[in-house]
């Protein structure tokens, strides 16, 4: 069991430890194979939050923003051996309550399993999908790399 008390959560993105979400990120089903060069350059443009537990990092969010009306909810994870502990649903949580004082018009997300946890901050399918569009590269790490 993890003990909840121990777990700390982080914006300062100086206390984040790269090797722990570009290795994560890499086999994730969203970012397979993406460059280190390119989660960091990620984490420097986004709002981001770490959970750690004592020294090591156990998971992490990224909200892509322009800090005044819109935001991208991406790049969720809790490491595999701290799932299904609640850990996800906590850092969420930070990050919303961050997210509510930049006072976004808009949060954008897209999963794949993990509905029922968005759906407790508020999030909902989209009410007018007809109305978005997009480009999707899923191989683009592939090719690059």
């Amino acid at each position: 069991m993890v003990d909840f008390n121990k777990i700390k959560y982080s914006t300062d993105k100086q206390t984040f430890d790269l090797n722990v979400i570009h290795r994560f990120l890499k086999n994730s089903y969203w970012s397979k194979n993406i460059p280190q060069i390119v989660v960091q350059q990620a984490i420097e443009n986004s709002f981001c939050i770490a959970a750690f537990l004592e020294e090591e990092q156990i998971g992490f969010a990224r909200l892509i923003t322009d800090y005044a009306t819109f935001a991208y909810l991406a790049d969720v994870f809790i490491i595999e051996k701290y799932q299904r502990h609640g850990i996800g649903s906590i850092l969420i949580h930070h990050l919303m309550k961050e997210a509510e004082t930049m006072n976004l018009r808009r949060i954008l997300l897209a999963t794949r399993d993990a509905h029922d946890l968005y759906t407790k901050y508020g999030f909902s399918s989209l009410k007018h999908p007809q109305n978005f569009m997009e480009i999707v590269r899923p191989n683009i790490y592939v090719a690059a790399g």
